[in-house]
């Protein structure tokens, strides 16, 4: 039988992969790894849609607030993992685990948003391309932006508010490497079934519902596409779509896998691999995606390069 504490807690244990210490070691190299690619990345992409004018369209400011948004959710996560696959004492203060429960939340529901925003920007360039610069104004972009922000953190604030009222249980160890709200409902002394459903109910809203819209939106893309007579115009502007598809298959194939299902003891290395995936692998991944695939990308890195070897001239 577990005690019921409901005091705040001072610090929580997150377990992590302390089960497995054979892991740690080559984990903290590869995380490290991928958090050094990942600020690079993604401060590649906004330093070039900034400082080159030719990027500077509404699916470049697009891209921009994705990789900061990156950059963000990364962070907030990612230092403090490596501090505990480090140390011998694995632990976080109940401060740092409640910015890192909002910031988490924050920043995933914000990226659902966006990448909506993002998909609706592709579908007004391809199908609707005599009127895009005038739908798609500057004016409207930062609208849609500061939408996708203020809903993203406007969830964050409900729900991190529901599940830090819950009364937990001693010890108040995580059996997970973040503080991630399936996570600390284990911990809570009382019945957690209508967090559980507000939980499902937020990730209906904010992966199905998006989702359904970037579905329906290239549903449109893809038909635009095939009455386009030349060959190299299908091949630009399935490429332009292609990066953003991709970014969208591993961000909500992986999320939808975590939140739309029950929460269950069988599900917990599940979701710590899951985690791992979009909260680490995929913010790095987006930024080689997206630059992988994107000629006008390539070409303006290199004239920054340039640029800045001829200022050091």
């Amino acid at each position: 039988m577990r005690q019921v504490n409901e005091s705040v807690p001072q610090e929580f244990i997150l377990l992590g992969f302390s089960d497995r210490p054979w892991l740690e070691l080559p984990l903290f190299v590869v995380f490290l790894i991928s958090y050094m690619v990942t600020i690079f990345g993604n401060l590649t992409i906004i330093l070039v849609s900034r400082l080159d004018s030719k990027l500077h369209t509404p699916m470049y400011f697009f891209l921009t607030n994705l990789s900061l948004l990156d950059l963000c959710y990364t962070t907030s996560t990612v230092p403090q993992m490596l501090v505990n696959l480090y140390s011998t004492r694995k632990v976080i203060s109940y401060g740092g685990c409640v910015a890192q429960l909002f910031m988490f939340l924050a920043l995933g529901a914000t990226e659902c948003v966006l990448l909506a925003v993002m998909s609706f920007d592709r579908f007004v360039a391809i199908c609707r391309p005599l009127h895009y610069s005038v739908i798609m104004h500057q004016r409207l972009c930062l609208q849609l932006a500061a939408a996708s922000w203020i809903t993203g953190f406007s969830n964050s604030v409900w729900l991190s508010t529901l599940t830090l009222q819950l009364p937990l249980c001693g010890p108040h160890v995580v059996d997970h490497f973040l503080c991630e709200v399936p996570a600390l409902l284990k911990l809570s002394c009382v019945d957690t079934t209508a967090n559980e459903a507000e939980l499902f109910l937020v990730s209906v809203l904010f992966h199905l519902i998006p989702l359904t819209l970037i579905l329906v939106s290239y549903a449109f893309i893809v038909q635009a596409v095939l009455r386009i007579q030349s060959a190299e115009g299908r091949r630009k502007a399935f490429g332009t779509c292609g990066s953003h598809l991709i970014v969208v298959s591993l961000f909500y194939g992986t999320a939808i896998s975590m939140y739309l299902q029950p929460l269950s003891p069988s599900s917990k290395d599940r979701g710590k691999m899951v985690s791992l995936f979009y909260g680490i692998i995929a913010p790095m991944l987006n930024p080689l995606i997206y630059t992988l695939r994107n000629k006008d990308v390539k070409e303006a890195f290199k004239r920054l390069v340039e640029r800045v070897f001829l200022v050091k001239k």
